[in-house]
């Protein structure tokens, strides 16, 4: 059986050490919203310190104590952008499994509407709605920094385009 020996413990992340030869990050799960509207997609501008620079990403954050994802994903919308919608789960995935545990729990909100939400303290938030195709030639020419769960919303938003048409 592995042994881990623990470096740190944190609210969202612990830091461990198994066998005495793995670096492990156990880390909250998450969720992302890809909130669709009019062939665009709901983005998130934020400053992001650990990559000191602007991101653009869909809105997301960690799963709560007591809570289920679909609950998780309600509440980030609501409190990132200000909107509910109609919700269905398309995939979970592993963010990075060679070293860190956290998973993504991906949903696509639809028929958007007002909701009432109170943003994080820490978070300085700037809603954006883009093009997806255009925001990954973006990211592919460098002229934008996006995230994994933005990547990840973009193809499930092309995916699902290109099987509608």
């Amino acid at each position: 059986m592995p042994q881990r020996r623990y470096l740190y413990h944190g609210r969202i992340l612990n830091l461990a050490i198994e066998d005495e030869k793995f670096e492990i990050i156990e880390h909250k799960d998450a969720v992302c919203v890809v909130a669709e509207q009019g062939g665009k997609i709901l983005f998130v501008r934020q400053y992001r310190p650990a990559v000191g620079s602007d991101t653009l990403e869909i809105p997301a954050g960690l799963i709560e104590d007591g809570e289920d994802p679909l609950e998780a994903a309600r509440r980030e919308l609501a409190e990132e952008t200000q909107l509910t919608g109609d919700f269905s789960y398309l995939n979970s995935f592993y963010v990075s499994p060679g070293f860190c545990d956290e998973k993504l729990h991906v949903f696509r909100a639809r028929d958007l509407r007002p909701a009432s939400g109170t943003p994080d303290d820490d978070e300085d938030i700037t809603v954006e709605w883009h093009d997806p195709r255009e925001v990954l030639e973006g990211a592919r020419a460098g002229r934008v920094q996006i995230s994994a769960s933005a990547m990840a919303g973009i193809l499930f938003h092309l995916s699902a385009y290109a099987a509608d048409q």
